[in-house]
């Protein structure tokens, strides 16, 4: 009996040890395998994007991490909109793939008209907008002023009232591109966490709030199917701005003190889903392609602020270097771009 006992005792304690390393095993193996996280492979945020505008992202996610767009923002009042396209294609032979424009000031049809004309020649458009200060103001000098924004953002009052008569209106102007078959890449409330316009003066929830609505608004009211969202940040890089992965297609971010910008690069990984294009969207200088490189700042494109910012007045770059960023095998200019 004495044996018998011993033998099932030393059977229990082989079972019991055989269940401690499974545990153990088993254990290790959660740890080891614990996922990071995750990265999706997002499409446009807009379920019902239009082919075009889908055919542009989906090229701008493939080149990115390989390649760069050139873009340059326009002015309008060099004596021609295309002061400096023809700078550029003057000190490089070439011309940029994104063309910049601003509905500031309320040149909505014109434009409309030029972005129009861009795309039919091949190129992509990025459209921005210094909105004055609603309910009726108009100019760069207005859009830095400031409003109640906890009564912009309350539905029914008259400033809430006033400000979605304005976002209508350009709405009117994007559909018509639409018509037309233009994609946008839609740059709306640019810097907002510089806090120096009036949409970034309420701070990050106000703002994140006036974004979505935006969104909504022109999305599922105005069903606008060609606006591809890009979300800019100033140098400034505030956190707790972000409006959330689906409300954004494209983040950026800018800055003018002549480098890579690779600590705004560095913060939008950390910002939002790896799976998103991230942009230089505003810059002075631009970067050599070499220094892009070298830093790992794998911006899927740079867009040149107007007039002395590419000249040089504002800008120290040389013009061997401009010349030398456009012929670049690493960036692609107009003649480069595919068919849509």
């Amino acid at each position: 009996m004495q044996l018998r006992n011993q033998k099932m005792l030393l059977i229990f304690l082989s079972l019991l040890i055989i269940l401690s390393s499974a545990v153990f095993l088993v254990s290790c193996a959660s740890k080891t395998e614990e996922p990071s996280k995750q990265i999706t492979s997002y499409g446009l945020i807009n379920p019902n994007s239009t082919t075009e505008t889908v055919k542009v992202y989906e090229y701008i996610k493939s080149i990115s991490g390989s390649k760069i767009l050139a873009g340059q923002q326009e002015s309008t009042w060099m004596g021609s909109p295309d002061y400096e396209m023809n700078y550029l294609l003057e000190k490089t032979g070439k011309l940029p793939a994104i063309r910049g424009l601003d509905y500031i000031n309320r040149d909505f049809r014109g434009v409309n008209n030029r972005s129009i004309k861009w795309w039919n020649e091949g190129g992509l458009v990025s459209i921005c907008w210094h909105w004055g200060t609603p309910p009726n103001g108009v100019g760069y000098e207005s859009s830095k002023g400031k409003i109640d924004m906890t009564e912009a953002l309350t539905r029914g009052s008259p400033l809430y009232e006033g400000m979605l008569k304005q976002m209508d209106e350009v709405a009117q102007y994007l559909l018509k591109l639409q018509e037309a078959g233009v994609p946008v890449l839609w740059r709306p409330f640019h810097e907002f966490d510089g806090a120096w316009f009036w949409w970034g003066k309420g701070g990050p929830e106000a703002f994140k709030k006036l974004w979505r609505l935006m969104y909504d608004r022109y999305t599922n009211y105005w069903g606008l199917n060609n606006l591809i969202w890009v979300l800019g940040y100033s140098h400034t890089l505030q956190s707790g701005w972000y409006p959330g992965d689906e409300y954004v297609d494209i983040v950026g971010s800018d800055t003018y003190d002549n480098t890579t910008n690779i600590s705004g690069y560095e913060f939008l990984e950390n910002i939002a889903d790896p799976g998103k294009p991230r942009v230089f969207h505003e810059n002075g200088r631009i970067p050599l392609p070499a220094e892009l490189i070298r830093d790992g700042a794998k911006w899927v494109w740079f867009l040149t602020w107007h007039t002395g910012h590419l000249t040089g007045e504002n800008n120290p770059q040389d013009v061997n270097d401009l010349h030398s960023v456009y012929n670049d095998d690493y960036v692609i200019t107009l003649d480069e771009l595919p068919s849509f």
